[in-house]
């Protein structure tokens, strides 16, 4: 019964997986080193003992990073290009709105550089996520758009702006650290600067990898990540460390295969970055068949910290499985009953499919070390992806029993929970309002 978590607690699979995968550097939607991550990927889930491992392509819109630059007054001020940002000079009147909230573009904002903070404060009800501040600065007439990290560190923080049906985006973009935004905002705001951004768009190829573990049932469980990542850094956390345990997961239940009664697909999904492309393209090539997945366990985030952390989307028998694993190891683990809708699982929720995100709790808010230059390995430890991997496997064993029901709901439901809480407005300015 135990001998598979030694085999986990002693394992290198996963973690030799991350370094492979950080050490190709640039994993970039569209870019060489994703397609690389890909072949990586299906040969360790088949060295593993994963069933039939492939590779999925399909078309996305490119897009390659070239210089930067904020002019203001006689200064060039660093900052990096937003992916999906048009390649473009704009120029206006610096604004600083702070935390970019809904209410702080009310203003009069025609013709001006719209700068806003990564973050949120603290009593806000919500996270306001980068493209919907993006896009109330692009409604209300910006000329362009400027994204103050919100972390010390002079790190520039990057993240796709583009929606799915105009994939790059309507004004230039650039993320700036939280003290160049200190710098711009102290010396320059209400004057003219000048944001500049080099780059170039063009058709690509993207990739999903797949394989398989378990009954030849018509039902399935889904685990999944996404393998691309900025090519700023080496996608350690975001999300190297997800995909190495979707590998290290796939050896343990290689091993536990007989107590499966549900096929178990793994599926890790290219171009997340650039608008959750892959999985949306999964989502649309399944169509009428998502409702053959019984749950999908999606893994963005993991390892970051020790303790599991995971949004349930309103699914009680979700809650209730990570429930029963933790009552049974003994291990913490916490569940969010909210919607995130900012991730893999995403396209199949939205549906009604039932669907984790698994993430870990961290101190403070945002991404941290993640979308910046210092998303390195050395911020993770194979401790904890061993640890983490025991339990995700043993919660994927739960959603696989047959006796575990987990019913789908309706999608208006899913909408009416958007619309509870706050995300729906959001989601309908950028585009992703599926209802």
């Amino acid at each position: 019964m135990t001998t598979w978590i030694a085999e986990t607690f002693t394992s290198d699979a996963g973690w030799n997986h991350l370094r492979s995968l950080v050490d190709i550097g640039d994993r970039m939607a569209g870019h060489p080193g994703e397609r690389e991550a890909m072949e990586l990927t299906r040969d360790a889930l088949s060295a593993v003992g994963a069933r039939d491992a492939r590779i999925d392509e399909f078309e996305i819109q490119g897009w390659s990073r070239g210089d930067s630059v904020v002019r203001a007054g006689e200064t060039d001020q660093e900052c990096i290009a937003l992916p999906r940002s048009p390649a473009a000079d704009a120029s206006g009147e610096l604004v600083d709105l702070g935390y970019g909230l809904p209410e702080d573009f009310e203003a009069d904002l025609s013709g001006k550089v719209v700068m806003v903070s990564s973050t949120v404060p603290d009593h806000y009800e919500r996270f306001i996520h980068r493209r919907e501040k993006y896009y109330h600065a692009v409604e209300a007439g910006a000329a362009a758009f400027v994204f103050r990290n919100h972390v010390e560190g002079c790190l520039p923080p990057t993240g796709s702006v583009g929606t799915e049906a105009s994939p790059i985006g309507d004004v230039p973009a650039v993320g700036v650290s939280k003290e160049v935004g200190a710098r711009l905002a102290r010396r320059f705001e209400g004057e003219e600067v000048t944001v500049s951004v080099d780059c170039e768009a063009s058709p690509a190829e993207s990739g999903n990898v797949h394989a398989e573990l378990g009954p030849d049932t018509d039902e399935e469980v889904l685990v999944t990540s996404h393998l691309d990542a900025h090519d700023i850094a080496e996608g350690a956390l975001d999300n190297g460390a997800g995909t190495a345990m979707v590998v290290e997961v796939a050896r343990a239940l290689a091993a536990r295969e007989d107590e499966l009664d549900t096929r178990v697909r793994f599926v890790c999904f290219g171009a997340e970055e650039v608008g959750l492309v892959g999985s949306a393209h999964e989502a649309d090539r399944m169509g009428d068949d998502r409702q053959r997945i019984k749950a999908i366990l999606n893994n963005d985030g993991v390892v970051d910290g020790r303790t599991l952390s995971f949004y349930t989307h309103g699914f009680d028998a979700l809650d209730d499985a990570v429930e029963a694993v933790s009552d049974r190891f003994d291990h913490p683990m916490s569940t969010v009953p909210e919607q995130m809708p900012h991730s893999d699982h995403w396209p199949f929720v939205q549906h009604g499919v039932p669907g984790y995100m698994a993430a870990s709790e961290s101190e403070g808010r945002g991404r941290g070390w993640g979308h910046t230059f210092a998303d390195t390995i050395d911020k993770l430890e194979p401790r904890t992806l061993r640890e983490q991997a025991i339990l995700l496997t043993e919660l994927t064993v739960e959603l696989a029993a047959e006796e575990t029901e987990v019913p789908h709901r309706p999608p208006e439901d899913i909408a009416a929970a958007l619309e509870a809480e706050d995300h729906a407005e959001g989601m309908k300015i950028t585009g992703d309002w599926p209802y």
